[in-house]
């Protein structure tokens, strides 16, 4: 019969679970041993025995007769495992003999061991015992010595270091000595050299007045006059003391107050001039800020360095816009620990390892502007943590950092002090982004977010829901904002809102301003062209609105100008740009003459239908500082009614081709 062993796994299990190798066993030995005459009848016989008996109780004699069942030793279970190949392990005669014998051997081995160490006494006991003693006193010596060697070793090193220290000092006292030495006879020298040289130069010119004395008594005596016979002029301007304009003998107050006006160029060329004047500009008031965008191009790292190392503690105010700096002057404004404000917007140069030893140095900065410039998100997680009282930051056109930068905001004690926020240009923002802003800087107020193509109003959204506080707010250049925008910021008592380039605000926007913003004062909706005449009408009932600018919006008439002041808005109102209103005409100028008392600023640039009825009208209003009627159709005779303003200080009257230089010369 084929082997198992190769066969599946549940066909073997089959015939281990039915006992088949055992019954094929037992009917195989039966037929062996007893060899009956019908086979057939003894196996049919045999299977019933076994199935009465159990499977359990099988044996491979079973079905042979007790008288004729040999006499051996069973070593297996059953010798059919090994025909089948079922069998895990066998055990042969030969594996059991090397069992038996290796396991006589062991117990021969241990027991005369056991019985060799009891029989046999030791005899070197004692000689066993001094060895041990002898090597535990060498042991002990050995650690004693190790100890002691250690004591004097530090002992020694300790000596050693103080001599070392004291001739150290004993070399930098002989060192200050011989430059103490140099700097004094140097010292006396130079002021021997100065003085011998101011006393050539008084000698010098002494002997020049003298000849000149001379040659002149000589001219006067040929002449047949007296010399000198009254004080003249000349005598006087040659004789008498010169007069001098010395800036020194002012107070330190109004020197001060001088120099402040100063550049920094021009602040070093005058501690050039003498030493009274570079006195003077080491004020450490005229050093409070100072601005080195202005001389960026001539101005070296290293004066740059010195500079902020001498007046680290006076330094409040720092400007490098635009400066290529190396990272070793940049670090050397960590110096400056009493800094406020710091510029470095458009600074190519400025990297996150710069900005760790600044925020590390200066931890008192509340204005801080880093557009343009390359930071990552490494930067945004040391602002919290280092600017605990930043105020003001700018971080226009910062494309490296992203979402997750912002969110670091939050870490430590926050950016919770910022007022005002410039992110113009960061397209990368989403709104993810905005919403990790009003986690981390919730008392924001001024917002500036200008050339945004991507922010919309689920961005504006995610903001407001946390910023309540913000009173300003700047859209140019951001052409998804819609009316959503402005009325998810109903919820934040604005004063200044200025949107520029947009066409999807409509005047829905305005339908509830005087209940929503109802301290609004500065409103910018320039170049918006869904504007019409009734977000005017919805303007008219704001009491504190002095700034209003709606340039480029074409639908807006004089309609919309006389509901707009119809209200109370008109008696605040202070600037009002309306260009390229091309509707407007005459009546609404005289609308503005009988409403406006203190309206100072006025544009009308391209508004084609005005005439020089319109200036009539403009010269009643008082108040006027500033006109722009650039692009209109006034002529000569609007410009004489004009010139009888009396208040008036800017005039705009650019591609006015109706005036020749008799009405220029007539105002």
């Amino acid at each position: 019969m084929a082997s198992l062993r190769t066969a599946n796994s549940r066909l073997r299990n089959y015939f281990k679970e039915n006992y088949i190798p055992q019954v094929c066993e037992a009917l195989l030995c039966g037929l062996l041993t007893t060899c009956p005459e019908d086979p057939l009848k003894y196996l049919q016989k045999m299977i019933i025995t076994i199935m009465e008996n159990g499977l359990e109780s099988l044996l491979w004699d079973m079905c042979i007769d007790p008288s004729m069942r040999p006499k051996i030793r069973r070593l297996s279970e059953t010798y059919m495992e090994q025909l089948f190949g079922l069998d895990d392990q066998l055990m042969t005669p030969e594996l059991m003999i090397k069992a038996c014998t290796f396991y006589t051997g062991r117990l021969v081995k241990t027991h005369f061991c056991s019985w060799r160490d009891i029989a046999i006494p030791l005899t070197n006991e004692d000689d066993e015992l001094a060895e041990k003693i002898e090597r535990a006193m060498k042991y002990n010596n050995f650690r004693l010595q190790k100890y002691v060697f250690r004591l004097w070793h530090s002992y020694v090193k300790g000596q050693k270091k103080q001599l070392t220290d004291t001739l150290s000092q004993v070399q930098k006292m002989l060192h200050c000595y011989k430059l103490t030495a140099i700097l004094t006879k140097w010292r006396d020298k130079a002021r021997l050299k100065y003085k011998k040289r101011e006393d050539e130069l008084i000698l010098k010119h002494e002997l020049q007045l003298l000849k000149w004395r001379n040659n002149l008594k000589l001219k006067v005596a040929a002449n047949g006059e007296s010399i000198f016979p009254e004080p003249s002029l000349s005598k006087v301007s040659l004789e008498g003391n010169i007069p001098e304009c010395d800036i020194s003998l002012l107070p330190q107050r109004a020197v001060s107050q001088i120099f402040f006006y100063l550049s920094l160029k021009d602040k070093i060329i005058c501690s050039h001039v003498c030493h009274s004047w570079m006195l003077m500009t080491q004020a450490s008031s005229l050093w409070n800020g100072i601005d080195f965008s202005t001389v960026k191009n001539i101005i070296t790292d290293k004066y740059i360095v010195s500079t902020l190392q001498r007046w680290r503690l006076n330094v409040l105010r720092l400007n490098f816009r635009g400066c290529i700096l190396r990272l070793k002057t940049l670090r050397s404004v960590s110096l400056c620990r009493n800094l406020q404000e710091l510029n470095v917007s458009d600074c190519p140069t400025l990297t996150d390892e710069s900005m760790r030893y600044i925020s590390e140095g200066c931890p008192g900065v509340l204005y801080l502007n880093l557009s343009n410039t390359i930071i990552t998100n490494r930067t945004m997680r040391l602002l919290p943590r280092h600017f605990h009282n930043l105020q003001n930051l700018s971080l226009a056109y910062c494309k490296k950092f992203t979402d997750k930068g912002l969110r670091y905001l939050n870490l430590g004690d926050g950016c919770h002090k910022l007022i005002y926020l410039d992110l113009s240009g960061c397209t990368q923002i989403s709104v993810q982004g905005f919403r990790n802003i009003a986690n981390s800087c919730t008392g924001i107020m001024h917002l500036t977010i200008n050339d945004m193509p991507t922010l919309t109003d689920n961005c504006i959204k995610a903001l407001v829901e946390r910023c309540p506080r913000i009173t300003s707010i700047v859209f140019i250049g951001a052409p998804h904002i819609s009316d959503c925008a402005f009325k998810a910021l109903s919820t934040c008592n604005l004063r200044k809102i200025r949107f520029e380039g947009n066409k999807r605000i409509t005047d829905a926007c305005f339908k509830f301003i005087d209940k929503n913003y109802p301290n609004i004062s500065h409103i910018y909706m320039a170049d918006c062209k869904r504007l019409t005449d009734s977000s005017l009408k919805s303007l008219s009932p704001l009491k504190q609105l002095t700034v209003l600018n709606l340039a480029n919006c074409i639908r807006i008439g004089d309609m919309g100008v006389k509901q707009f002041l119809d209200g109370p808005v008109s008696i605040r109102i202070r600037e009002l740009n309306l260009s390229n209103c091309i509707h407007l005409g005459d009546a609404s100028i005289m609308k503005l003459s009988e409403c406006c008392p203190n309206l100072n600023y006025l544009s009308l640039r391209n508004c084609e239908h005005l005439t020089d009825l319109a200036i009539e009208y403009v010269v009643n209003i008082f108040s006027l500082v500033s006109v722009d009627l650039s692009g209109t159709n006034i002529s000569n005779e609007g410009l004489m009614t004009l010139s009888r303003h009396k208040k008036l200080k800017e005039l705009s009257l650019s591609e006015c081709y109706k005036i020749t230089d008799v009405g220029i010369q007539v105002r």
